[in-house]
């Protein structure tokens, strides 16, 4: 067998698209003298959630970026197109590689891949590890007393925070790579199609930075503002009270170790204040990587059995499309809507708002909003959508232990108070008081008028009555509680 300083490693990337702290980068580095980076392009592989426009023009930039933060060091990104295992196969073949080092994934599809393929690489006698990139604590970390998965949240995070202490520094970026092997074939990042034909994408672009640096600038930017008034600042979608990392998150160009040493570094209390509610967001991130992986089947399925039951309304697509488009009359979801198109990205109490009208008030099911979340965010991430559908929903874990339905209008005088927020995604309504501006119906026609609106013409009259589908959907809420 040849000396540990002659072998050469691949290094399968995936969604751990850094240099520093990549503990499948450092593991390969440490145990063979050449390191081959490469990405596979294999959507199919991820169905039925392949990545969705809006993650594609995300993985394209990031792609692209960690292109360039090799080549400054020396080395290349491989890429490929087609299945993963003769992909990796063929590259092992031309590069004599005897390890391949990944870090993990945790969705259902991407966990039975990858078992596959480290099985099969080993039978072909090639050294395969994985490793964790993404998660403070794995799946499989904490348990109840009981040994069962948690299903609430807040016991779960009780767990964590004793041992955020033990958390190991992230490994900074290596100085240099060794350069890879000649005559290795590889696509260009646009020969993979990420980019969207009709260019759709200028709001996309005006508003995100993938890659690296964009990641780490985004990060300072939020330690040095946001972080200190965090607690309150989260919840108004007006103002840039939020750190903006999930994107970079998701696509691991920032890991969970790294935020959390940056927290810490700025003088941030991981247990309290600010700084403690951000952290405890990370869990919330956490916490859904565990359900998805124990409840593989919780992204098509509720995890409360007796929603399966849920009497959801008939719908030509004309409900789902009002709402899909921001054309609701509901103006706090409308302006949600929006932003999400526009940039890809909507604040996370809109969220909650906007799925508690089409799950509720409109009661179209939870998937429906699920699928259009997984196309148009950046940050769609399979664990974090379905928990915070299943959430809106009633359906998931640590749900409220009543129907929870949220009143649109009192959310955003509370949140939105000076309306900002709808001023800005829905222009239309710019004219309207503060006391109007979450609830232009409740004006009289000829008030309107004098404003420059008019319901149905400058502005859609609401697609439903808020009360009364309020009561319908306490109504179909006791058809299956009755059930069970």
């Amino acid at each position: 067998m040849s000396s540990s300083s002659s072998k050469t490693a691949l290094l399968w990337l995936r969604r751990d698209l850094r240099l520093a702290d990549n503990p499948a980068l450092a593991h390969a580095l440490a145990r063979c003298e050449r390191v081959v980076p490469v990405y596979i392009h294999a959507p199919d592989e991820e169905a039925p959630w392949q990545p969705g426009g809006a993650a594609r023009w995300w993985q394209h930039h990031s792609l692209t970026a960690l292109a360039g933060e090799l080549a400054a060091l020396g080395s290349a990104l491989v890429v490929m197109r087609g299945e993963s295992l003769p992909a990796l196969r063929r590259l092992i073949a031309a590069t004599g590689a005897s390890e391949c080092h990944w870090n993990r994934l945790y969705e259902p599809a991407t966990v039975a891949r990858d078992t596959a393929v480290k099985q099969a690489l080993r039978a072909d006698g090639v050294h395969c590890e994985s490793h964790n990139a993404a998660m403070l604590f794995e799946p499989w970390t904490f348990k109840t007393g009981a040994g069962e998965p948690y299903r609430v949240f807040s016991p779960y995070w009780r767990r964590c925070v004793p041992a955020l202490a033990e958390i190991p520094a992230p490994d900074p970026p290596p100085a240099a790579l060794p350069p890879l092997p000649p005559g290795l074939d590889s696509l260009p990042v646009e020969a993979l199609g990420l980019l969207p034909r009709i260019p759709w994408d200028q709001g996309l672009a005006a508003t995100w930075r993938p890659g690296g640096a964009g990641a780490a600038a985004r990060l300072d930017t939020f330690l040095e503002g946001a972080m200190r008034g965090y607690t309150d600042g989260r919840e108004r979608p007006a103002e840039a009270g939020t750190s903006g990392l999930s994107p970079h998150l998701h696509w691991g160009e920032l890991g969970p170790r790294q935020v959390l040493a940056a927290v810490r570094a700025a003088g941030g209390d991981v247990a309290a204040d600010g700084a403690g509610h951000f952290v405890r967001e990370l869990g919330w991130r956490e916490f859904s990587l565990q359900m998805l992986f124990h409840f593989p089947q919780t992204p098509s399925e509720p995890l409360d059995p007796k929603f399966a039951h849920f009497p959801w309304r008939a719908d030509d697509g004309a409900l789902l499309g009002a709402w899909q488009r921001g054309r609701t009359g509901i103006p706090i979801v409308d302006a949600g809507m929006r932003q999400l198109w526009q940039t890809g990205w909507m604040h996370n109490r809109v969220r909650m708002v906007v799925a508690s009208l089409l799950t509720k008030n409109l009661r179209l099911p939870w998937q429906e909003g699920a699928r259009w979340f997984w196309d148009t965010l950046v940050d769609a991430d399979l664990a974090s959508n379905t928990q915070g559908w299943q959430w809106a929903a009633g359906s998931g874990a640590d749900a409220a232990p009543y129907f929870r339905i949220f009143n649109p209008v009192r959310q955003g005088e509370r949140f939105d108070p000076d309306g900002a927020y709808v001023r800005r995604w829905c222009p239309e309504l710019a004219a309207l008081p503060n006391k109007l501006i979450h609830q232009p119906w409740a004006a009289k026609p000829a008030a309107l008028d004098a404003l420059g609106v008019r319901l149905g013409r400058d502005y859609p009259a609401p697609v439903v009555d808020l009360k009364t589908s309020r009561a319908e959907a306490l109504a179909a809420f006791e058809q299956i509680k009755q059930r069970h």
